[in-house]
């Protein structure tokens, strides 16, 4: 017996010495024309040795993308391997990231990697998966930050990429137990917006006169007139003082946009903001007395506001540059870097003024793709570049599968690991890319794909397609999508468009979408997140529409009848389709509950509002059933066919509902998915609904709400003997 232990014992620790640690460190919004190795505009002005270091010493991939260029659902894509609207988290607006599913800090810590994660979250809700955490509040600030701890929040002196850098390498001397690999997530701030840099920088490019993107005067023509809409160009949306660094009153708001304030300037020390002044206040002057004497007009202001965008911006990574190179010394003197694969990464790229934008969003070259560096002695040769296209989704398969675990079947990335072994430049012909609008620079919503040389943009709001060839345009200036020549090119990626949709489950039923607009769902919906936080075990969730909703009016004495004083949840929302559940589920109406029993009943909004095509809103469905089972695997689901509507069987909307029913039949299991069907109850033998079961021909009475609660006990009693 004491043997067997030993060799368990010997066999865990050797295993775990095998494994390979992994840093991964991330900033925020970094271009890649900001790193020096991938080359570009700024490569000998303002160089990022120590990033560069892991290129030299490992490898470059020039062609990484991101699905969703925005930092929250960025961070989502790449701990959970799945797309936006497979991980609940599609936007900044109003999002919060579900912390209860699946994700990669997780799956590494249950197999023996101790997980920490230090510097920026942006994801809402509290991190899960990690033995230690410290992170930013929101966005974070640049200066005398707040950190949020299991502990508490507490406010540290210093700048924020130096504080992330030290608590980092603290937890890797002192924290981390010596006997387990590792998984460190160092997530910088910078440079994001709004591009504070730390004081011993800012005289750094001082002096220099910054090169200018071809593009800084795009006026937009050949391409979507989305493009005119947005609000996130150097011309016209930088602020005045958040972003231009500027006191006091917004003196011309002509070329200037709102005037909130510089907060990182509040936030310093009386020595901080006289050292800040003294940089800042000079070059402020000068402009102010050019364009008051008519020295200076649009183009001249708007390329002295370049300069002083992206000079900033270059200052801030500077600081992500000396982090890299502390944290890189450091596993170099411990002897951790031999067993340490080194990551850096960033959410997304960033425009520094090509089509004359900053910010990110669009599915152009310059926001969509990401940096990807990475260090692994003795596997990855140094200084390869593969061009094989990976994506953020990738990460998490790649990473599990570094660590010796196969990804779940649900994570929609694939695992590039054969890339970094040199076994392949290969790993996938289409990339596909989702962004689904925000507040926020009012970009408008668009998706598309990329292949290695072609590019399709699609824009729903105004039905535009644009094609780019990206050989011939790499700045991606004229769609060709009405060319003659590219006819066949066009119908080629609108097919490929077409299948990585089906590939990922992309239609209107399966992505999360909110009525917060609603005042009435916009309470509702905080209500209930209320009541199922209080609950957490409820004996039944009724989960659906106005149908389901409808208990709690013409259905309530039957529902007190046969339930009496249950512990009860109705989630049914009036109007609801499949995508209205999948927000609400993902955003706090499912916060770690675990019912005994769930009554869903979903479907027939997506059929009678617009008549959706059966086969999306099953997959809908399944996209419900599917988030209830990993999150409560013990809950017993009752799935319902999709009422009966309408007088006649013939009727079309009957038969698409009764099309949604047979699709879904595949998900009942008989183990945990369970069929309640209560159209032989409510129709006449010979198909026809009466108004005396449905006043409206779609809505129930209470004598029929009391048909449904028997149906339903007898149904629920039978599952859960």
């Amino acid at each position: 017996m004491i043997r067997t232990l030993l060799l368990a014992l010997f066999s865990s620790t050797l295993y775990a010495a095998e494994r390979p640690n992994i840093v991964f460190i991330f900033s925020d919004d970094h271009a890649l024309s900001a790193i020096s190795a991938y080359g570009g505009l700024y490569e000998k002005l303002a160089p990022t040795p120590n990033i560069d270091r892991i290129a030299r010493e490992g490898a470059l991939f020039q062609q990484s993308f991101c699905a969703n260029s925005i930092c929250g659902p960025s961070r989502a894509c790449i701990i959970t391997g799945k797309h936006s609207h497979q991980n609940g988290y599609l936007s900044n607006d109003f999002d919060t990231f579900d912390g209860h599913q699946v994700t990669l800090p997780k799956l590494l810590q249950s197999t023996g990697y101790q997980t920490a994660l230090i510097g920026k979250w942006h994801l809402v809700s509290q991190p899960q998966g990690f033995d230690h955490w410290s992170i930013l509040p929101g966005q974070g600030n640049y200066y005398q930050p707040q950190f949020i701890t299991k502990d508490g929040t507490r406010k540290h002196d210093g700048y924020v990429t130096d504080l992330i850098t030290d608590q980092s390498l603290d937890w890797l001397k002192n924290a981390r137990s010596s006997a387990k690999p590792f998984f460190l997530m160092c997530q910088h701030k910078a440079p994001h917006r709004n591009w504070a840099p730390a004081l011993r920088h800012l005289d750094f490019l001082k002096n220099a006169t910054m090169p200018q993107p071809d593009s800084l005067f795009d006026n937009y023509e050949g391409r979507s007139s989305s493009l005119r809409d947005q609000k996130m160009t150097i011309a016209r949306d930088m602020f005045w003082g958040h972003d231009m660094k500027f006191h006091g009153e917004n003196l011309f708001p002509e070329y200037f946009g709102s005037n909130l304030p510089n907060g990182e300037y509040t936030r310093m020390t009386k020595e901080q903001k006289k050292q800040w002044d003294s940089t800042y206040e000079p070059e402020n002057a000068e402009l102010i007395a050019k364009i008051k004497s008519g020295e200076f007009h649009q183009k001249q202001i708007t390329e002295w506001k370049f300069q002083r965008y992206v000079k900033d911006y270059l200052r801030t990574v500077r600081a992500v540059d000396e982090s890299v190179g502390r944290i890189l010394q450091y596993l170099e003197d411990s002897g951790l870097a031999k067993n340490t694969i080194v990551i850096y990464s960033s959410d997304q790229g960033f425009y520094l003024g090509e089509h004359g934008w900053y910010d990110k969003r669009w599915m152009f070259e310059e926001s969509m793709k990401m940096p990807f560096l990475i260090r692994w002695p003795g596997v990855i040769k140094p200084g390869s570049k593969p061009k094989a296209m990976i994506q953020n989704i990738d990460y998490a398969p790649t990473f599990l599968e570094i660590a010796g675990e196969k990804a779940p079947a649900a994570m929609q990335g694939k695992s590039f690991l054969p890339v970094l072994q040199g076994k392949t430049d290969v790993h996938q012909e289409f990339i596909y890319y989702a962004y689904y609008g925000e507040n926020t620079h009012q970009v408008a919503a668009h998706d598309g794909v990329r292949s290695a040389t072609r590019k399709l943009i699609y824009f729903p709001a105004t039905k535009e397609w644009n094609l780019f060839d990206l050989v011939k345009d790499p700045q991606e200036m004229k769609s060709v999508h009405d060319q003659a020549d590219y006819a066949n090119d066009l119908a080629a990626m609108k097919k490929a468009y077409a299948e990585q949709r089906a590939r990922y489950g992309v239609n209107d039923a399966t992505v999360p979408a909110h009525r917060l607009k609603e005042e009435w769902w916009q309470k509702r919906h905080q209500e209930k997140v209320k009541q199922g936080s209080a609950m957490q075990q409820p004996d039944l969730v009724l989960l659906g529409d106005s149908i389901t909703q409808g208990w709690e009016g013409p259905g309530n004495d039957a529902l007190a009848k046969n339930f009496g004083s249950g512990k009860i949840l109705n989630l049914g929302f009036s109007g609801d389709r499949t995508q209205h559940v999948l927000w609400r589920l993902y955003n706090g109406e499912w916060n770690g509950l675990q019912p005994k029993v769930v009554s869903l009943l979903i479907g027939t909004n997506n059929t009678g509002h617009v008549k959706q095509n059966p086969a999306e809103t099953a997959q809908g469905v399944a996209a419900i059933v599917e988030f209830i089972r990993t999150r409560s695997p013990q809950t017993k689901i009752i799935l319902h066919n999709v009422f009966p509507r309408s007088a006649s069987k013939e009727d079309e909307m009957r038969r698409l509902n009764d099309e949604i029913n047979r699709l879904c039949q595949p998900l009942i299991d008989g183990k945990n998915v369970y069929l309640l069907d209560m159209a032989p109850a409510f129709l006449q033998p010979d198909g026809t609904l009466t108004k005396e079961i449905m006043p409206d021909l779609l809505h129930l009475n209470p004598a029929s709400y009391t048909l449904w609660a028997e149906a339903l006990q007898k149904r629920i009693k039978e599952v859960t003997k």
